[in-house]
C-alpha cells in the first residue's frame, strides 16, 4: 500500500498527535520549572507559554480522536485550531528567543518592586542570594535587601545577587522554550496539512454510498 492512503494519513496523524502531547507537556514542564525557580509571575511570557503547551495538549487530544474514528466535525475544529496555535506558538517562541538580558533585567526590576519584603526575604533565602541586581540603578533598593537578607550565604560575605542566579536560570529556560516551541509549530503546519489530507478520504470500510 502507498503511504498515501488511508490507513497511512491515518497513523501519521495519530503519530503526529501524540508528538504533540508530549511537546505540550515537555513545554508546560519546562515553562513551570523557569517560573518556579524564581523567575517571578510578572513575567508573562512563562505563563504563556504554559497557555500554549495545555492548549497543545488539549487539541492533540481531539486530533487523536479524530483520526482514529475519522470523525469529520473533530478533524475541521482540529484543522482550524491547530493552525491558531501555530500563529500563537510561532509568536511566543520568536518572543523567547528575542528577549535579551536588559529586557530580562527590566522585568526583574519591575517584578521585585512589587515585591513585599516578606517575600523577598523568602525568595533570598530559597536561592541562597542577597538583593536583586547591584547596578547603579537600584543601589539603594539593592542596599535596603541586602541589610534584611537571612540567607545563609551573608555571613560568609559569599552571596550572589539573586537576580544573577534568575537571569541564568530564566535565559536557559527562555533558550529551551524557544527552541523546542519554534521547530513543532512548523510541524503543525504539516498536521493542518495531513487533516485536510486524512479528511477528503473515505474509509474503506465504510459504507461506499455514505459521504466522506
Amino acid at each position: 500500500m502507498v503511504c498515501g492512503g488511508f490507513t497511512c494519513s491515518k497513523n501519521a496523524l495519530s503519530s503526529l498527535n501524540v508528538v504533540y502531547m508530549l511537546v505540550g507537556l515537555l513545554l508546560i514542564g519546562v515553562a513551570a520549572w523557569g517560573k518556579g525557580f524564581g523567575i517571578v509571575s510578572s513575567i508573562h511570557i512563562i505563563g504563556g507559554v504554559i497557555a500554549v503547551g495545555v492548549f497543545l495538549l488539549l487539541i492533540s487530544i481531539v486530533g487523536l480522536i479524530g483520526a482514529i474514528n475519522h470523525h469529520q466535525v473533530l478533524l475541521f475544529f482540529y484543522m482550524v485550531i491547530l493552525f491558531l496555535v501555530f500563529i500563537i506558538q510561532f509568536g511566543v517562541s520568536c518572543s523567547c528567543l528575542a528577549i535579551n538580558r536588559g529586557q530580562q533585567e527590566q522585568l526583574l526590576n519591575t517584578s521585585w518592586g512589587h515585591l513585599s519584603n516578606q517575600t523577598r526575604m523568602e525568595l533570598e533565602t530559597r536561592l541562597d542570594c542577597c538583593g536583586l541586581l547591584n547596578d547603579t540603578l537600584s543601589i539603594n533598593q539593592f542596599r535596603m535587601d541586602y541589610a534584611n537578607c537571612g540567607a545563609v550565604c551573608k555571613p560568609k560575605n559569599q552571596c550572589y545577587t539573586c537576580g544573577d542566579k534568575m537571569l541564568q536560570h530564566s535565559q536557559e529556560a527562555l533558550q529551551i522554550l524557544g527552541g523546542v516551541g519554534l521547530f513543532f509549530s512548523f510541524t503543525e503546519i504539516l498536521g493542518v496539512w495531513l487533516a485536510v489530507r486524512y479528511r477528503n478520504q473515505k474509509d474503506p470500510r465504510a459504507n461506499p454510498s455514505a459521504f466522506l
